[in-house]
């Protein structure tokens, strides 16, 4: 399973579409483990690019702090289940407590 988060230095992006980057990690949910990271530049924003490219890329689940509702509905679309309201933490601390079934979602921190 690969799992996105929109980076802003070392925290997840409170809002996905703005972030400069992304971190996409392949994961093991059997042994609730992270096998791998990477970083990847986000490409330029434009409405609806985001899902299509984190699907191009094999993501499974995108954790953020938030995103307007027609990005959810184009996640899902792409077969990624979306987790917003994640708070200000690291993107490894977020994936790690997604994978054990511990991460605090909260309020969409996005108005859009």
């Amino acid at each position: 399973m690969r799992v996105a988060t929109p980076c802003d230095g070392n925290q997840i992006a409170a809002h996905f579409g703005h972030a400069p980057q992304f971190a996409i990690f392949d994961t093991d949910p059997d042994t609730s483990t992270i096998k791998g990271e990477q970083f990847l530049q986000s490409p330029p924003h434009e409405p609806g690019r985001l899902p299509k490219w984190l699907a191009e890329h094999g993501t499974n689940v995108i954790l953020a702090g938030g995103m307007g509702m027609r990005a959810k509905e184009l996640f899902e679309q792409n077969g990624i289940t979306v987790v917003v309201g994640v708070g200000n933490m690291a993107p490894k601390e977020a994936v790690n407590a997604y994978l054990e079934g511990t991460l605090s979602s909260g309020t969409n921190l996005c108005d859009h």
